[in-house]
């Protein structure tokens, strides 16, 4: 993958990156590309559709974290957590999977760019054995919202942001979190601040963030 191609649609972004950015993501996608010929980490086969589905649709949430301590849950092959400790390379990310031979493939590509800020963890979020909450505890679409919640609440800071990157606008979900008495005191310490729609460069489909604040 070309790293001046991979600046092209980095310029397409409304905020700043490193300098050598492109040329680590570019690493990062010949690296996804190889390992996805023996072990099918993603369904995501074309480079070009890498660049807009792994990495700009990764990028895009990046404002509006908070904090310099991130969670990534259920990050699957890397993201979007692998593209944000690029771009920001003064945070530190925790990169959560239960599928290990994906965090294989996480942890090789941390040696690989020699990201100091990436931490690898093989299980499940709900019995994540982490000493320090996170000031923002993100999801690319994996779970459903409640679940999302239940299984993470305790891995955030008192105060802190959950993130979930959505598709469409997840009208279903917030309604079963609201209205089952299930998560009715889930509900209750947490508060949706706002549903955003969002535009990732390149891609003709809907894009929503979910900013949950923690009571």
């Amino acid at each position: 993958m070309n790293s001046e191609l991979i600046k092209q649609h980095l310029s397409k972004l409304s905020f700043d990156l490193p300098d050598s950015a492109a040329q680590q993501f570019s690493q990062l996608l010949k690296l996804l590309i190889k390992w996805n010929k023996a072990f099918n980490l993603t369904a995501v086969r074309g480079a070009d559709e890498m660049v807009v589905l792994h990495l700009l649709d990764s990028l895009v949430p990046l404002p509006f974290i908070e904090g310099s301590q991130v969670l990534d849950v259920g990050t699957g092959a890397g993201f979007p957590g692998l593209p944000m400790a690029i771009a920001r390379p003064d945070w530190q990310f925790t990169l959560l999977d239960s599928n290990a031979k994906k965090t294989r493939f996480v942890t090789q590509a941390v040696i690989e760019l020699d990201l100091k800020n990436v931490t690898v963890m093989t299980g499940r979020a709900e019995k994540a054995d982490i000493n320090q909450p996170f000031n923002t505890v993100m999801c690319r679409a994996t779970f459903s919202l409640a679940d999302f919640l239940s299984k993470t609440y305790g891995l955030c800071v008192n105060k802190g942001l959950f993130l979930a990157l959505k598709g469409s606008y997840p009208k279903q979900e917030i309604d079963a979190l609201y209205q089952s008495a299930k998560y009715k005191s889930l509900a209750a310490n947490i508060k949706i601040e706002a549903t955003e729609s969002v535009d990732v460069p390149g891609l003709d489909a809907e894009r929503h963030l979910v900013r949950i604040r923690k009571n």
